[in-house]
């Protein structure tokens, strides 16, 4: 039996007693899009299979850096800390290629945990888009820098001088990717033998900065692959003495990391929602009610797009990444781009997102907003010609400058408490509060280098 054709939890403990493993890998992610995960006996992975298994919830309870939270409630020291739920997910099963026959399987947190769960999150917005008569589709695509260095060496320079794995601006380079092609073919054949495959996959613009393509799929099964593809990137990259970054942001000098997602949907019949061919630009009815409810709704949900102090290093003029809720067809200088076409390719690209962002997350918000324009026959704003840049956008379409500010919006959504649930909303809003304030701790190299002397 082969991972493909495990879906069932009959088939998941079938192709373990096959293999003979002593041991399986199993994974859940957290808030911020982390795998956390341990190698399980075969015995215990049984069990659980039929009776799921207990996850510590601090994985609740502290930030990216193992930090506990102080102002969260669903779990602290006044709970002990306690184990949560786990269901396993056999149609989640995957083969890691490079640990034999080793293999992996997610998980997903069961109530009461499921409530701030992203995977959780993202499923009951699918099933509400599944209750209007859609099917949502989605496809995600990542630039990350790859870098010279270990996790050792970043560390040794205090993250300082840092050697790209290639030097200067080299879009689409053929010259690099030949180069460097037995990278390339690791994380190609990687991502193809664990069931997230790439459709393309190039050098970005800036040293060292790949882009790749993620393979289209139904919303679930495709942030599944996105947050696996950047988990198993980072892998992939520190087993060839590498490190590959995710940051939003990781210079001044040099353009921000987008996680572009691309969305559609289809009917019951099977049929595009989004194309209609007696329209302009193909763009149907429905489409434009999605794109008014994504742009009107981005300033309140942006935390969940743009989730860390560095995401809003990115959202600056000039560098590929917008600064207000635009829409635009065909139009990369938009936070919305509608990509018109056949029935099969018309979709829109939420482009705010950076590489940063929980996938889960960030999918679920970008979905939930469309899918509430088309429930509220929302319309949006005129569509952008030209440069969106060079606009004068309306306060309501500008975005919170600040991840603090982001948090209050989203604590104060109606839309976010009626679609992710009060619990999900403090939880994760009160850990956004929390990484502005851990940043506010810090002294920069840019405050002593401006007032240590002169001021």
């Amino acid at each position: 039996m082969e991972p493909k054709d495990v879906h069932t939890t009959g088939d998941a403990r079938t192709i373990v007693e096959q293999r003979n493993l002593s041991h399986v890998k199993v994974g859940v992610f957290d808030i911020d899009g982390i795998l956390r995960g341990k190698y399980m006996s075969r015995e215990k992975f049984i069990s659980a299979l039929e009776n799921g298994f207990g996850f510590c919830d601090v994985v609740f309870g502290w930030d990216s850096c193992d930090q506990l939270y102080d102002n969260v409630t669903f779990t602290g020291w006044h709970t002990g800390y306690p184990d949560a739920p786990v269901r396993i997910l056999p149609d989640s099963c995957r083969q890691l290629p490079f640990e034999g026959d080793m293999l992996f399987f997610l998980g997903e947190f069961a109530p009461p945990a499921e409530a701030l769960c992203p995977r959780g999150v993202l499923r009951r917005v699918i099933k509400r888009a599944r209750a209007m008569g859609f099917e949502p589709y989605s496809a995600f695509e990542y630039e990350f820098f790859l870098f010279d260095e270990t996790p050792h060496s970043v560390r040794d320079k205090h993250y300082r001088d840092l050697k790209p794995l290639a030097p200067g601006f080299f879009g689409y380079s053929v010259l690099r990717n030949s180069v460097y092609a037995d990278f390339y073919h690791t994380l190609l054949s990687t991502c193809e033998a664990m069931d997230f495959g790439l459709e393309a996959l190039h050098e970005e613009t800036g040293p060292g900065v790949l882009e790749a393509s993620i393979t289209v799929d139904e919303a679930e099964a495709a942030a599944d692959k996105a947050a696996l593809f950047k988990t198993f990137t980072k892998v992939i990259a520190q087993r060839t003495n590498l490190i590959a970054t995710f940051m939003a942001k990781w210079s001044p000098d040099w353009p921000g990391q987008s996680g572009h997602i691309h969305i559609s949907l289809k009917d019951e019949q099977e049929k595009s929602v989004f194309h209609d061919p007696k329209k302009p630009d193909n763009t149907s009815d429905r489409l434009r009610q999605f794109v008014a409810g994504q742009q009107r709704l981005m300033p309140e949900l942006l935390c969940m797009i743009a989730p860390t102090i560095n995401s809003f290093t990115r959202l600056i003029p000039g560098f590929w990444a917008p600064t207000e809720a635009s829409w635009g067809v065909e139009n990369r200088t938009c936070a919305l781009r509608v990509i018109p076409g056949s029935a099969k390719a018309q979709r829109v690209e939420y482009r705010i997102a950076a590489a940063d962002a929980n996938p889960y997350i960030a999918l679920a918000a970008a979905l939930a907003s469309g899918l509430y324009g088309i429930e509220q026959k929302l319309e949006p704003e005129p569509a952008v010609k030209g440069n969106a840049y060079e606009k004068k956008f309306p306060k309501r379409l500008q975005l919170p400058a600040t991840l603090w500010e982001a948090a209050q919006r989203l604590k104060a959504s109606k839309m976010a408490r009626a679609w992710f649930g009060d619990a999900f909303v403090e939880h994760y809003a009160a850990t956004r509060e929390w990484e502005e304030r851990e940043f506010r701790k810090h002294i920069t190299d840019w405050e002593m280098e401006r007032y240590f002397e002169i001021i």
